[in-house]
């Protein structure tokens, strides 16, 4: 049976601000959801909640995988239970390399019971695997021996994201605006891989203003967020139609959500672009 990701009534706050006001979704392994919406409508907002980063403040709601809350766990045991998350704009870590990273991520995600102290996964079999996942992903090997994003360009954080990925095999996989600043071949490069490593143990959430990523990842299911809200959801017919039209169809039928948008924007917290 596949695994469910279920996000219940999820209220959210920044520094006493309420960003996200009663979000609800459902997604199961081997489904491709398009999480899309204008600036400032919480999309980015949802993905740091759900990985439990601190500064974001749950005022109410639930998160929960197969029933077992995560309301309470820290973003390494959220980890641990099949969450990852590709960053929008990935850390630079100098002095870490890159194989030495994915060893202790690999080895503290499959090893959700290993204590402090304890052995990593064996190198040799760490190594083979690292071999053939970068075989796969057209990755050269000495991408590995560089320190952690250190030098790194916009397309080569996005495949070591990418990398992380097909190593750590998550179940549930969400992507930041994976396709920000990239050039076109680095936005096939990212968009190609997605396809491969997707499958019925996996399921992806793309948050994206664009369509290209999802050339080659055609969802499902596509919810539309404004305001903090969840307002529309529907296929990739939809998907298209944002792509195609932008927001202006969606502020039309949503006319509540559009004005709370515009007051929080008047208010000076984030611009409204008319597209």
């Amino acid at each position: 049976m596949s695994s469910l990701l279920k996000v219940e009534n999820l209220c959210v706050s920044i520094e006493n601000k309420l960003i996200l006001k009663g979000v609800d979704l459902e997604v199961r392994q081997g489904e491709i959801h398009a999480l899309m919406g204008p600036n400032g409508s919480g999309k980015s907002t949802l993905a740091y909640a759900l990985m439990g980063h601190p500064r974001y403040e749950l005022v109410d709601g639930r998160i929960s995988i197969d029933g077992v809350s995560l309301n309470e766990l820290e973003p390494d045991a959220r980890a641990r239970m099949g969450l990852f998350l590709a960053f929008q704009y990935p850390v630079t870590v100098p002095g870490v390399k890159v194989a030495d990273f994915l060893r202790h991520a690999v080895t503290n995600v499959r090893n959700p019971t290993r204590k402090e102290g304890e052995g990593l996964i064996p190198m040799k079999d760490f190594r083979t695997e690292l071999k053939v996942r970068m075989e796969e992903l057209g990755i050269e090997p000495e991408f590995a021996r560089r320190y952690l994003n250190d030098g790194f360009s916009g397309g080569e954080k996005k495949r070591m994201e990418i990398l992380q990925l097909a190593m750590l095999r998550p179940k549930f996989a969400i992507l930041d605006e994976t396709d920000s600043g990239l050039d076109s071949d680095a936005v096939r490069f990212v968009s190609e891989a997605i396809s491969r490593l997707a499958g019925p143990d996996m399921a992806i959430i793309i948050i994206t203003h664009h369509e290209r990523l999802l050339e080659f990842n055609r969802p499902q299911h596509t919810h539309v967020m404004l305001a903090g809200r969840v307002v529309e959801r529907g296929d990739a017919k939809l998907a298209h139609e944002l792509h195609d039209q932008g927001y202006a169809g969606i502020r039309q039928r949503h006319p509540d959500a559009a004005a709370e948008e515009q007051a929080a924007a008047d208010a000076g917290r984030q611009p409204v672009v008319a597209r």
